[in-house]
């Protein structure tokens, strides 16, 4: 008896605790400030707490860098050794945000290079299409066209953030997405880019959401990263379900 309950228990151990066990998506961002501004990487993680699929995000970032910098290591820059050296499911490139613009050929070179290299260390490539800035709105179709052909030459996944923030701007002027130097995400435009990224890598959105996104330091404090109403999370999900399929 004592024998029949104890396989038992076991059993239904390991069964509770398969059941508890969630899926993990590890992703490298090889970008610049686009990347990092209000913690993108961290919003991604804790955005999908709640959700049966965790993302765990590195990034490989600089200000301004643009795709070819990383390539040949300039400025410090890394991306080629992390890749090479570390296990990541996906890798998200992103060039200088001007690039698609004014220098679309090496957008081209170096971003097929990238994913190149990122299939042949077992990862998948992902494009960031960035937004136009404020007050460009009407270059989002050059941007958005040159990484659609990217990733159709290249066999990438495109991200199409910038179609998210053209959407969101034209049922909203008022949701204000930048920053005030009219170029970088304010903290509501960080998180519309968190949830375009959580969509298109796991297929759908969280069921609830926090209005307040806290991390913590090395030291084990607390420090917030973001602040938002019902009112701009609710609007941010409904873009992304309305553009990321």
């Amino acid at each position: 008896m004592k024998k029949g309950l104890t396989i038992f228990l076991l059993f239904f151990s390991v069964s509770v605790f398969a059941k508890n066990q969630r899926d993990t998506v590890r992703v490298l961002f090889v970008g610049n400030s686009y990347v990092y501004y209000n913690n993108l990487a961290q919003m991604i993680g804790l955005i999908t707490d709640s959700m049966d699929t965790k993302i765990i995000c590195r990034k490989s970032t600089v200000g301004g860098a643009n795709l070819g910098e990383h390539w040949n290591g300039l400025r410090g820059l890394q991306s080629k050794e992390i890749i090479a050296n570390s296990k990541f499911d996906i890798v998200v490139v992103q060039d200088n945000s001007m690039w698609p613009i004014q220098h679309k050929d090496s957008l081209f070179y170096f971003g097929q290079l990238f994913c190149n290299y990122i299939k042949s260390s077992g990862a998948k490539p992902y494009l960031y299409s960035t937004w136009a800035r404020e007050k460009t709105p009407e270059t989002q179709s050059q941007i958005s066209e040159a990484y659609e052909s990217l990733a159709k030459d290249a066999g990438a996944t495109v991200v199409p953030v910038g179609d998210s923030w053209a959407l969101a701007r034209q049922k909203n002027a008022s949701m204000n997405l930048f920053h005030t130097d009219g170029s970088h995400p304010s903290s509501l435009g960080t998180f519309l880019i968190a949830l375009s990224f959580i969509k298109k890598i796991t297929g759908t959105l969280p069921k609830k959401y926090a209005t307040v996104y806290n991390y913590f330091d090395r030291d084990g404090e607390t420090f917030r990263i973001m602040q938002l109403t019902n009112e701009e999370i609710q609007f941010c999900v409904a873009v992304v379900n309305e553009i990321v399929q």
